[in-house]
């Protein structure tokens, strides 16, 4: 019997049934200046006739281990929205809108299911951003994944006009800094969640929490990762903001520095209150403090810095858009310092 494609491990009925799922999702997300539908080679895409000048911004990501836990709960609708904020996130803080997102899966063996599942993920994350679903690609790679298992990674791209676009230069002693809770873990720190709640303590995925206020630990630990797109569209054209900070892998510690001109620190006085799962995962590590801090955004997803006179602006403007803004802290001198250092909790 001659050897075919399909005995390889490779279906290509399986792919082109994707396809066909795939087209309405994407059509779905379709914005003004997309040309052309999803399956061409190449997805098509205009830059705004009103932008000025316009600088294209990008940002690519994945999802981390947190796929570890979509594959254990079977649960695979909502990683997808991970992916697209660990892209476009990034993205917003340059003061970019969003214009389109790129999808990468890779698996083993195609579960054209599973994978309408993670690509409804994106779509619902692409609409949430206000961009579109423009392509991607999908492979399937025999003996290259354990069975059931996938891999992700995104590719966002977004536009400013360079006049608007928001570098952190201006950053300066006395500016407040505005922060926007997370929804849990985002996409970072699992590895270490997992070692601690799973493979230590051997807490059950399926089982209610207390601490979790009656859900789940899988569903807590697979609660998507916020997209702030809302949020920077009602206040990047209406107060003076100086830099703004998505709180992703090295927590406040590795993520805030970025955007400080040296010889300048935030000072953090409005922590909130260490978030359950966190808590947990302190508890019964047990991991110290500073660790926690560089690991974990500890319940802070992302932070606006701007003049002291814009504060109370600037909160009143992501209140009307059905945000919790908190002032997190101000911004002051501090000399030659390491790098996470200029984030002093007090």
């Amino acid at each position: 019997m001659a050897v075919t494609y399909r005995s390889a491990g490779v279906d290509i009925d399986r792919g082109d049934a994707l396809v066909d799922r795939i087209g309405p999702l994407a059509k779905a997300t379709r914005i003004a200046e997309v040309i052309g539908d999803v399956g061409g080679f190449a997805g098509l895409c205009r830059v705004p006739g009103d932008v000025d000048e316009p600088v294209l911004v990008s940002g690519t990501d994945g999802v981390g281990t947190k796929l570890k836990v979509a594959f254990a709960m079977k649960k695979h609708d909502t990683i997808g929205i991970d992916l697209v904020a660990m892209c476009v996130n990034d993205v917003l803080t340059t003061g970019a809108r969003p214009l389109f997102f790129l999808d990468y899966f890779g698996t083993g063996k195609l579960d054209v299911d599973v994978a309408h599942a993670v690509i409804s993920g994106i779509a619902e994350g692409c609409k949430l951003a206000g961009c579109a679903l423009l392509g991607g690609e999908t492979a399937e790679l025999p003996s290259m994944y354990a069975d059931g298992e996938y891999d992700l990674a995104g590719f966002s791209v977004g536009v400013v006009a360079r006049s608007k676009l928001i570098d952190a230069k201006r950053v300066s002693v006395g500016d407040i800094a505005i922060a926007l809770p997370s929804s849990g873990l985002h996409s970072n720190g699992y590895a270490l969640a997992r070692r601690v709640l799973i493979d230590n303590a051997k807490l059950d995925l399926d089982a209610s929490c207390d601490e979790l206020g009656g859900r789940t630990l899988g569903e807590a630990l697979l609660q998507p990762t916020r997209i702030y797109a809302r949020a920077v569209a009602a206040v990047v054209n209406q107060v003076d903001v100086r830099a703004m900070s998505h709180i992703t892998g090295g927590g406040l510690p590795g993520n805030v520095p970025r955007v400080l001109p040296d010889g300048l620190a935030l000072r953090v006085t409005g922590l909130p209150k260490r978030p359950a799962l966190i808590q947990m995962i302190a508890e019964r590590g047990p991991v110290e403090d500073g660790e926690l801090a560089r690991t974990f955004n500890l319940g802070v997803g992302f932070v606006f810095t701007v003049p002291k006179e814009d504060a109370r602006r600037t909160l009143d403007l992501l209140q009307a858009v059905g945000e919790v803004p908190f002032v997190l802290g101000q911004v002051e001198a501090c000399g030659d310092i390491e790098f996470e250092a200029r984030v002093i909790f007090s």
